[in-house]
């Protein structure tokens, strides 16, 4: 085993362990105390508490008190051996099936692992939404990287991303944390701490082991046939979380569908492009791409470039422009050539060269340009035109009987808005049924960008923000104080592999960048 992949996965499990459980008990302590609770049994004891805690574990039961308040849940995310650690049942109150038949023990604090003190956190105390996110992300790179890892190493690729994830959301939780986090990535592996960690966070196959202890009277026969299937068990768990993360680049979870006008996004940070970038001319800018490795990419129309950074403004790069990004190292812009036809171009943005031009004759260039389907897709004179750039050819006409203009796709589907008009209407083309659709606001809309339930939000000229449902029928304004952030912004692009939004303010000349809240 490679010693430094085996020194990263002690350094992230130093910081699981070492200060984000105590991090998520003291937080938890700090609730129930600032509630007037004694102690952690006090605060379990409580009917709020308790109740909510028994229909995380209970199914089909039904409280003879606060019955308005009782959830049947589709699942059940508090476990046997948590629940035993928290209640026992009192034998006299054994008559039906309810939250006032259990007692709270007496248990510590320290006893807590991360899993159950996370979802005390998160069920039973208040968060703000920065906070919840934080914790959420917490409990779930421990389940990814430590809970999963038999092979008790972690590679410089994961450790990176993983590193700079991790330390922003202990800071967040306590900023005060920083040097702690700097002690401890700096610290020499100590092997035998290491296996104890180890151990301790394999917390499903500590206990397949503690039951073939128990069970070793059955028989040799029956240990290797319980050796085999657990062995079948963890390399199908593994392997499986392994293909999700490889292949689709994201959390292994169901994608959720957004509520129209819900909550989504919070405030991650913000920085002003002018100052951080040290550029002029700021107002020109005319597209914005947020690529999948979190660079952000700017077009300067007027400037023939586009500037390149990470999220928190650093690393700046130009090269020599609507602009979409194709995957990780590969942009598409449009370019104007005053003799001679419009173009899409393609760049390496890490080498900061072209690769290739492609001609496409009906194309205007400022009318954006978007992907779809692994094709490029941009705007014409009365149509849309999709492009293979791949082969370097027009596969698809599209007529849409107006100039179309702020183009995005989603989906199966293309929207878009008409060129210089001030109509209301958000019109979208569906390749399932080759049709035109339209929507009506109450004023024109501007800049959209899709989320990752395929639902999106779409800016308009009054200042609102329409949460356009995934089958583009349906519409709601964002009313809540998430409008905020979109004030005197003309572009927003949304990422689902980062589940990152950035917004540009005109005024302030502040990007924005808004975390997805965890649902």
């Amino acid at each position: 085993m490679d010693v430094e992949d085996r020194r990263r996965y002690f350094i992230i499990a130093s910081v699981i362990l070492e200060i984000v459980q105590p991090l998520l008990r003291s937080r938890l302590e700090n609730d129930y105390k600032g509630k007037g609770q004694g102690s952690l049994q006090a605060f379990l004891s409580t009917q709020p508490i308790i109740h909510i805690l028994f229909h995380l574990r209970h199914r089909n039961a039904y409280c003879c008190k606060d019955k308005i308040n009782c959830r049947n849940n589709s699942k059940l995310p508090l476990i046997y051996c948590q629940w035993d650690l928290l209640y026992t049942e009192n034998s006299g109150q054994s008559g039906h099936n309810c939250h006032c038949k259990f007692i709270a023990n007496q248990v510590q604090l320290y006893e807590l692992d991360i899993t159950l003190a996370s979802l005390i956190l998160l069920k039973c105390c208040h968060l703000g939404p920065a906070e919840e996110n934080a914790v959420r992300k917490l409990r779930r790179f421990k389940d990814e990287y430590l809970s999963h890892n038999i092979e008790g190493k972690i590679t410089e690729t994961e450790y990176k991303s993983l590193w700079t994830d991790l330390t922003y959301f202990v800071l967040q939780l306590d900023p005060n944390k920083q040097d702690d986090l700097i002690r401890i990535e700096n610290r020499p592996i100590d092997e035998g701490l290491c296996s104890r960690y180890s151990t301790d966070l394999l917390n499903i196959h500590k206990k397949l082991n503690e039951m073939d202890t128990q069970i070793q009277e059955i028989g040799s026969a029956v240990q290797e046939l319980l050796s085999y299937h657990r062995n079948i068990r963890n390399e199908a768990i593994c392997q499986y979380c392994k293909k999700n993360f490889i292949e689709q680049g994201m959390e292994e979870r169901k994608i959720n569908s957004y509520k129209l006008g819900q909550d989504i996004f919070y405030l991650h940070h913000q920085f002003n492009l002018k100052s951080v970038l040290n550029i002029g001319l700021i107002g020109e800018i005319t597209d914005v791409a947020l690529m999948d490795d979190g660079r952000l990419v700017m077009c300067l129309t007027d400037q023939c470039r586009l500037l390149i950074c990470n999220i928190d403004g650093s690393q700046v790069g130009t090269i020599p422009c609507c602009v979409t990004a194709i995957n990780n190292s590969t942009l598409a812009v449009t370019v104007y050539y005053p003799v001679g036809n419009h173009g899409i171009e393609i760049y390496d943005v890490n080498n900061k060269h072209k690769l290739k031009y492609i001609p496409v004759p009906r194309m205007v260039y400022i009318f954006d340009i978007t992907m779809i389907n692994d094709k490029l897709v941009v705007g014409a004179d009365s149509g849309l035109v999709v492009v293979d750039y791949q082969k370097g050819e027009i596969v698809q006409n599209i007529g849409t009987n107006c100039q179309p203009w702020e183009i995005y796709a989603s989906d199966n589907r293309i929207f878009y808005r008409e060129y210089m008009q001030s109509n209301k209407i958000l019109y979208w083309y569906s390749f399932i049924d080759d049709k035109m659709h339209t929507l009506t606001f109450a004023s024109i809309p501007c800049s959209m960008t899709s989320l990752g339930d395929g639902s999106l939000y779409v800016i308009c000229t009054d200042g609102c923000i329409q949460h356009v449902s995934s089958n583009g029928k349906q519409f709601r304004t964002l009313k809540t104080n998430q409008s905020q952030f979109f004030n005197d912004c003309p572009y927003i692009r949304y990422n689902s592999k980062q589940k990152i939004m950035v917004t540009y303010n005109v005024k302030t000349e502040n990007a924005q960048i808004l975390q997805e809240i965890e649902v």
